[in-house]
């Protein structure tokens, strides 16, 4: 009996243009060729594969959605579907993407000056330095408007002072876009960048992870930190600024978490395919069909869903509310569809050797970062009623 596999139910081949197809399939290779033979062990020792950054260069994929300075200039959809893919293989993957591009990239390329650009943007897209976003801190994560990170004018310089906690790529990174309370600036929030090396400025480990481990999730502490006037993003006046860069960011989550479900996915229906209970394979169960059924409506609404959404935003009519229902309806599909497809691998499903336990721990942190459930469905109830509850 003919099959169809997630990508046909979904219609990938009518949704998608060549192009994007080709993002598709040019990522998906990269990694099942360098990723998947060794993120098991990555994730058990929590080690970030660095050494790949000259691939992820190599492919566009650093600063992937942005024009110019190097950058390869995709469209949304071609840049989610990258998302989609590197997701499939582990978060920590795609969230270095995505934080080098979205983040730190986006914050330079649309906020900074062009001294700031020509500097920064070709080496980043290159891989040849990294880039982090010093946005949240130990005591304010959904409320950054109440950062205690400051900014005071001295003379020509600025001096920082504060502290950030779970920022990705924080350890390796050559310059940190740091946002700061800043009573010089009338809009009260201003971005700076502070590169490797500067006196009083450092980055620490999180120990005792359990999510994101084969990631690089760290703390920026700032003492004093000196950095001249030509540091400050020129562009970035007030919350908005840093809240754009989200915006950004949460458009590739959203796209990526579809990657991972839809990896579980198919190592659920390859398991139960594969191992014979009573005398017949799992998968010719009643109720393992259901619930693969149940699972793959889910992991296709999600994936027209983004694409929808995409289109959206290149023609430039994609709404903030959209992309915070995108965000979470999609994390929340990827979650579950990660726990419920690990029941379906009965006890092998909590073993490395089968990824599906280590994409649902990495889940749980997508559900969290780049706003969580809950701020999001104020971001879109808000949208529908005109009030804030926030």
């Amino acid at each position: 009996m003919a099959t169809l596999n997630l990508d046909q139910l979904a219609g990938w081949d009518a949704l998608l243009s060549d192009e994007e197809q080709q993002v598709q399939r040019t990522v998906r290779a990269f990694v099942r060729a360098s990723v998947m033979p060794r993120i098991a062990a990555d994730f058990e020792a929590g080690h970030f594969a660095r050494d790949l950054i000259p691939e992820l260069a190599a492919l566009g994929l650093l600063g992937a959605n942005l024009t110019g300075y190097g950058c390869a200039g995709m469209g949304s959809v071609a840049w989610g579907v990258a998302c989609h893919e590197l997701e499939a293989g582990d978060s920590g993957l795609r969230s270095f993407v995505s934080v080098q591009t979205s983040l730190a990239m986006y914050a330079i390329w649309r906020f900074g000056s062009e001294a700031q650009k020509q500097r920064w943007l070709p080496a980043m897209a290159a891989g040849r330095a990294v880039g982090c976003f010093g946005l949240t801190e130990p005591d304010h994560g959904s409320d950054p408007g109440s950062m205690e990170t400051r900014a005071r004018r001295d003379g020509s310089d600025w001096i920082l002072n504060g502290r950030k906690q779970w920022i990705t790529n924080a350890q390796i990174a050559d310059v940190a876009v740091v946002w700061s309370q800043c009573s010089h600036n009338a809009d009260g929030i201003a971005g700076f960048l502070v590169e490797k090396g500067r006196p009083g400025f450092s980055a620490t480990d999180i120990p005792r992870k359990l999510s994101m481990r084969a990631s690089v999730t760290g703390g920026l502490f700032l003492d004093d930190v000196r950095v001249p006037e030509e540091a400050r993003l020129p562009g970035a006046a007030g919350l908005r600024a840093p809240l754009a860069c989200l915006d950004a960011a949460r458009f590739g989550v959203a796209f990526g978490v579809v990657g991972a479900a839809r990896f579980c996915l198919e190592s659920a229906i390859d398991y139960t395919q594969g191992r014979k209970q009573f005398g017949v394979p799992l998968a010719q169960k009643q109720l393992v069909q259901a619930e693969l059924a149940d699972l793959a409506g889910g992991v296709v609404k999600a994936s027209v869903l983004a694409v929808h959404f995409g289109r959206l935003k290149d023609a430039g009519k994609l709404h903030a509310a959209q992309t915070s229902l995108l965000k979470r309806e999609n994390c929340r599909m990827a979650l579950d569809t990660a726990r419920r497809t690990r029941a379906l691998l009965g006890a092998n499903g909590v073993s490395g050797d089968y990824h599906v336990l280590r994409h649902a721990l990495n889940l749980e942190s997508t559900s969290t970062y780049e706003g969580t459930d809950f701020i999001h469905a104020l971001t879109v109830g808000r949208a529908l009623t005109g009030l804030s509850a926030f």
